[in-house]
């Protein structure tokens, strides 16, 4: 089941509503955000959310029928409904310059900078807190990019003129 917009903006306000700061993760609904609308379907959202919130997080997406399928609060971890909609949550600890340090499933440190969190973005033309398109390049780097990943960020290479780091273009016919 695909995570589509009305679903994600649900889960979103129900984090909100029950006092959870959340941002549109790295990705595909935070690059949607920043573009204002959706340019491809999405098998789940991705969000952060504070590692002191991330309890608070599982109980009000409980409330949508979200459960805990994988990982743990202090690092990545899963939620699934029944319908297979899923939402992955990256927790992270704020240091005291407003970055968020988050530990992936490896154990490895992954830092968001203070600067990535001040994206805006709309979905169906709601605010969202989301990554900005720079936080966007930098978080797609270090791995392998598929092809989704090189639309994604060429769209904000377009829109914004961010630059992109050689590995992340298309390669040149």
């Amino acid at each position: 089941m695909m995570m589509d917009v009305t679903n994600a903006l649900a889960v979103i306000r129900t984090l909100e509503a029950q006092s959870v700061q959340v941002w549109l993760g790295d990705g595909g609904w935070g690059v949607d955000a920043l573009l204002g609308e959706q340019t491809r379907p999405h098998k789940d959202v991705d969000l952060i959310v504070r590692v002191d919130q991330a309890e608070d997080a599982v109980q009000a997406l409980g409330g949508l029928g979200f459960v805990l399928v994988e990982g743990r609060l202090s690092s990545c971890f899963v939620l699934r409904d029944a319908e297979g909609r899923s939402v992955d949550v990256h927790p992270v600890v704020f240091d005291g310059e407003g970055n968020g340090d988050y530990t992936m499933e490896n154990g490895e440190a992954w830092v968001y900078l203070a600067a990535w969190f001040g994206g805006n973005g709309t979905l169906q033309g709601e605010p969202v807190r989301c990554l900005t398109a720079q936080g966007q390049v930098e978080c797609h780097s270090g791995y392998e990019l598929d092809d989704e990943d090189r639309r994604d960020l060429a769209a904000l290479n377009e829109r914004f003129g961010v630059d992109l780091l050689p590995e992340q273009r298309f390669p040149v016919l």
